[in-house]
């Protein structure tokens, strides 16, 4: 006799780290705010805050197996919404403009192409069944621009007498220009990705 198998659950579309990507939504608003304000202690706490819930909702999507369809368009879009508003509030600080080799318009105008591109190669692929979820370029990308904010606004919060320190301001500058490089290098490796799955999709399709 065969032995009767209940179907599989599907994992629930608003779960705990779906909730966690829409809070983070939420803080991204907050972050907005604080940098128009020019309340640069609180936007590095918010910003920092939305930085754990990033990981906190992708380990334990991983963990318990609560990985969506969802999810996988509202991390990223999360993901991007908080890296390029901030990387643009940012240009509004003059002294991260007027720092030598500082932020330049013309590194987040990349950093949001960037970001463009890759989210419209994903849709494309997605559509055409082809797996094209993050990589370890694109989350080391995540990670080093996540750095570059950190330390741009913790030197924008920090006092007038400690940013004259030429570490801490060399610390800023090399933080911004990995963040562009590896911007560039990881939004390369996606395009040649795409080619290849593009040629040959076969392996590949979902």
């Amino acid at each position: 006799m065969t032995k009767f198998m209940p179907p599989e659950i599907p994992p629930l579309i608003w779960n705990f780290p779906n909730l966690l990507s829409g809070f983070r939504l939420v803080l991204a608003v907050v972050l907005f705010v604080a940098l128009g304000l020019e309340e640069y202690w609180v936007s590095l706490g918010v910003f920092l805050m939305a930085c754990g819930t990033d990981w906190l909702d992708g380990w334990y999507a991983r963990r318990y197996g609560q990985i969506t369809f969802l999810g996988r368009i509202l991390d990223p879009f999360a993901d991007k919404v908080i890296i390029c508003g901030a990387f643009i509030f940012l240009l509004a600080a003059r002294p991260l403009v007027e720092m030598p080799w500082g932020l330049r318009p013309w590194m987040v105008v990349v950093i949001v192409a960037r970001e463009m591109f890759v989210t419209a190669l994903r849709s494309f692929l997605e559509q055409q069944r082809v797996d094209f979820s993050a990589k370890r370029s694109g989350k080391w990308k995540m990670f080093l621009q996540s750095v570059a904010i950190t330390a741009a606004l913790a030197y924008l919060a920090w006092p007038g007498s400690l940013k004259e320190n030429p570490c801490f301001t060399w610390a800023v500058v090399l933080s911004l220009w990995a963040a562009v490089v590896q911007t560039v290098l990881s939004g390369l490796l996606y395009a040649l990705r795409a080619y290849y799955l593009l040629t040959f999709p076969t392996p590949f399709r979902r």
